[in-house]
């Protein structure tokens, strides 16, 4: 991926859309060296982040990634970010991105420096990498053990599951590990059997005219392109829902997807090498709409 624009935050005082938050913001030399050494961000992965889809020039779903972001912040003990501002600053780097196909944003709010005064604050632009043959091809998948049963979330904030952190380390492992065993990508499962989401994605299962996905309840990150999907489903007359899924469910499902803000709709082709249906013609419609404008 090569990054195309970086802009550092100043934090402001004021949430007032009429604020022009112009010189709160700094452009800097993506390539160039910028973050301290006692930064918090790398040295322990404390912080948070958003990865926001560009197509022609059009930043897809703000709104709901600043509602995401706002909530991870709480989850983390870190201060709510202020909405206008990034709001602003997501405008300026979409600016940035090709004005024909597609790019990302990504929205970084770290803890700041160690015994530092202020957070840090920052966002990247960049060219999206190509998805079109996951789209179409799909993707095969493994289950993998997430480690925690489904009542863990409840007892454990401190885990801060639900939120999307810095610390992705474990979710890179569990892809390393699902191509180590022949697959693509893999969804995890509690130790009790009920199904999660993929390490950077949101699985939604289909039941006839039915959809589901897991609920959110179990420290599932919510995705947006899930929430987007779900109402265009509806739109569409269809049914959608919320679910406790247990693991038998993937066997029956008549299809399932990875969906995020980039890869956008991915068929799941396979679970732990059993075949699975691949809807091309549905599944090209879920990307025409996910590529059409949305705010």
């Amino acid at each position: 991926m090569t990054w195309r624009f970086a802009l550092v935050i100043v934090p402001a005082a004021s949430d007032d859309r009429r604020i022009d938050f112009a010189d709160t913001f700094r452009e800097i030399d993506p390539s160039a060296p910028a973050l301290s050494v006692g930064e918090l961000s790398t040295q322990r992965g404390d912080g948070i982040f958003e990865s926001i889809g560009v197509v022609d020039g059009h930043a897809q779903e703000v709104a709901a990634h600043l509602d995401r972001l706002a909530h991870s912040a709480d989850i983390c003990d870190l201060p709510r970010p202020n909405r206008e501002q990034w709001r602003q600053a997501v405008v300026l780097a979409a600016a940035q991105c090709p004005p024909r196909g597609e790019g990302v944003i990504k929205l970084i709010l770290s803890r700041g420096v160690e015994h530092g005064p202020a957070p840090t604050s920052w966002v990247t632009a960049a060219e999206a990498p190509d998805n079109t043959a996951v789209r179409e091809r799909g993707v095969r998948v493994v289950t993998l053990d997430r480690g925690y049963g489904s009542d863990v979330p409840g007892r454990a904030p401190w885990l801060l599951l639900g939120a999307k952190t810095l610390s992705y380390a474990v979710n890179m492992a569990a892809i390393r590990e699902a191509k180590r065993r022949g697959a693509d990508d893999a969804i995890f499962l509690t130790t009790d059997g009920f199904v999660l989401e993929a390490p950077t994605a949101s699985l939604i299962l289909q039941q006839g005219r039915r959809f589901v996905t897991p609920a959110p309840n179990g420290g599932i990150l919510h995705g947006t392109t899930q929430l987007s999907l779900f109402e265009h489903l509806r739109e569409g007359g269809y049914e959608t829902a919320y679910e406790t899924i247990p693991v038998a469910d993937l066997t029956t499902a008549d299809a399932a997807w990875l969906v995020s803000s980039v890869r956008l709709a991915a068929p799941v082709s396979a679970i732990d090498g059993r075949e699975l249906r691949v809807d091309r013609g549905l599944t090209a419609s879920f990307n025409r709409y996910l590529l059409s404008p949305r705010t």
